[in-house]
C-alpha cells in the first residue's frame, strides 16, 4: 500500500475497482484546512478520464505492471495476434487495447504490452511509424502556395491528408496518436 506522496505521472493505481494511470497530479496546501492532491486519472480499461481529489497521505493501491516487448503478427477478427520476442509464445490481444492507432500498424511492428499478472491491461504502440503511399491523386506544379492537402492511402489501408507533393511510393512518417502526416522520409 502506498500513499499520495508516492504519486508520479504514469503510476498505475487501483481505484474504484478499476485500474487507472495518473496523467497529472498536483499537491495543494490551502491556507485553511488540510492539504490534498488533485489528480487527473485515465482508466486503462475504458480510456475515460476523470478528475479526482485525494486527501494528503491517503492510502492507495499501486499496481505492479510488467512490460514486455511483442511483435504484432496479424489480425484475427476482433483480436491482434502478437508474439513474445523472447519466448516466441503467441497471444491474442483484443483490438480495443490498441486504440485508434491500430489502423497504422503493419505486420512485424514492435509493440509493448503491459500485464497485471497474466492479464493484459494496456498496449503501447510506436508513436511514429514509416508507411508507404499506395494511392493518391497527382499534385500539380506550382500549386503549393496555399498549403493545400490531398488524401493518400497508405500500405495498411488507412487514409491520411498529405501535402500535394507526395506521390505514390513515397515513404511517410505517420503519428499514430493523431493519424497525421509528419514528414516524407528518404526511401
Amino acid at each position: 500500500m502506498a500513499d499520495t506522496s508516492d504519486f508520479r505521472n504514469g503510476l498505475i493505481i487501483k481505484y474504484k475497482n478499476d485500474l487507472f494511470t495518473i496523467v497529472e497530479f498536483q499537491h495543494v496546501k490551502p491556507g485553511k484546512g488540510g492539504a490534498f492532491v488533485r489528480t487527473t486519472l485515465k482508466s486503462l480499461r475504458t480510456g475515460k478520464v476523470l478528475d479526482n481529489t485525494f486527501r494528503s497521505g491517503e492510502g492507495v493501491e499501486v499496481v505492479k505492471v510488467e512490460r514486455r516487448k511483442y511483435q504484432y503478427l496479424y489480425r484475427d477478427g476482433d483480436f491482434l495476434v502478437c508474439m513474445d520476442n523472447d519466448t516466441y509464445e503467441q497471444i491474442n490481444v483484443p483490438v480495443i487495447f490498441f486504440g485508434d492507432g491500430v489502423s497504422y500498424l503493419k505486420e512485424a511492428e514492435q509493440v509493448e504490452i503491459q500485464f497485471n499478472g497474466e492479464e493484459v491491461i494496456n498496449v503501447e504502440i510506436p508513436v511514429f511509424v514509416p508507411l508507404k503511399v499506395t494511392a493518391t491523386d497527382p499534385g500539380f506544379r506550382g500549386d503549393t502556395a496555399t498549403g493545400a492537402i490531398k488524401p493518400a492511402t497508405l500500405e495498411t489501408g488507412a487514409t491520411v491528408n498529405v501535402p500535394l507533393f507526395i506521390e505514390v511510393g513515397d515513404l511517410l512518417k505517420i503519428d499514430t496518436r493523431t493519424g497525421g502526416y509528419v514528414e516524407r522520409l528518404k526511401s
